[in-house]
């Protein structure tokens, strides 16, 4: 059985910095799709990814479970390998063919809303209060308005329902996965995250090959791209999404996803010089009033500490 969440101050500077990551990991994504095929790039970052984390690993020991592992460990961390990284990556590179990038954007951020009735039946620690339950609310509802007209409205290609079902179900794997991995018995949080990486490129490699055919050779521009993504919103942010979910929980570690959009369309007004929409404030306003609505005992906890 798991320890109740700890939720401290390396904890939000944690989400924080995952929030900032994978915002921007829309923008290198769309770099790299030019020069390569979207299952070879899945399969490319989580390769890269999962070669850098076994040389760390292995030079600290390579160790991974610390006590005897209960009957059942190995199942779990096969369905969490694939749940966490795989199978969402391709269903959201297919299904982004067919849908906006709004839809796509709102679909991610519904990961909190399916995280939360699921941990309270299956995380200890994490019951779902008026209090959480209404402040991811207000965070969905913030998230819709900062995408604004795309949030919903449809992308015209025959393939548009199928397309929509992809990126729901690519959200309800990392849903999954997150509890999953909170009620995994005591494990060194490096060796977690290079298994998962080792697992889910057995899982995507041989899917690529069938869907797309043999690898491409791609330019030197796309390696490096290719490269960066594997290290930093692969390898690393990987590797600080297992010490959030096992430290802090499933539930804190969704708000990352109200982050993300919000990111995205910064950087993409920054990076890009898009207009940036005039809900923005107003959107963000209500993702940091829902964030604090559902981690108001966590907030509480950590400044009356501080203090």
């Amino acid at each position: 059985m798991t320890d109740s969440p700890r939720i401290t101050a390396i904890s939000w500077a944690m989400v924080a910095i995952l929030g900032f990551t994978w915002g921007g990991t829309f923008l290198v994504t769309e770099i790299a799709l030019t020069g390569i095929t979207p299952f070879w790039l899945a399969a490319g970052r989580i390769c890269f990814a999962a070669i850098l984390m076994v040389a760390i690993w292995s030079a600290l020991g390579a160790r991974l479970f610390k006590s005897p592992v209960p009957m059942g460990t190995w199942t779990s961390l096969i369905a969490i390998g694939g749940f966490s990284s795989a199978i969402p990556f391709m269903l959201l590179a297919w299904g982004q063919q067919y849908v906006t990038s709004g839809f796509a954007g709102v679909s991610m951020a519904s990961v909190a809303l399916i995280v939360l009735p699921l941990a309270h039946f299956l995380v200890p620690g994490e019951r779902m209060t008026w209090r959480r339950s209404l402040g991811f609310v207000i965070g969905f509802v913030g998230v819709c308005i900062l995408i604004g007209g795309q949030a919903f409205e449809a992308s015209g290609a025959q393939l548009e329902t199928a397309g929509r079902i992809a990126c729901i179900g690519a959200a309800s794997c990392y849903g999954i996965s997150s509890i999953l991995m909170r009620r995994l018995p005591p494990v060194d949080p490096i060796g977690l995250s290079t298994v998962l990486l080792l697992i889910a490129a057995l899982i995507v490699l041989p899917a690529a090959w069938i869907v797309e055919g043999p690898p491409p050779l791609p330019d030197t521009q796309t390696l490096l791209v290719i490269a960066f993504l594997g290290l930093i919103p692969t390898a690393a942010a990987n590797m600080l999404r297992v010490l959030v979910i096992r430290s802090a929980g499933p539930v804190f570690m969704s708000i990352t996803n109200y982050q993300v959009p919000v990111w995205s369309v910064v950087m993409g007004a920054v990076i890009l010089n898009e207009p940036l929409p005039p809900s923005l404030l107003w959107a963000m306003l209500l993702i940091l009033a829902g964030v604090g609505l559902s981690q108001y005992g966590a907030l509480r906890r950590l400044f009356c500490r501080s203090g």
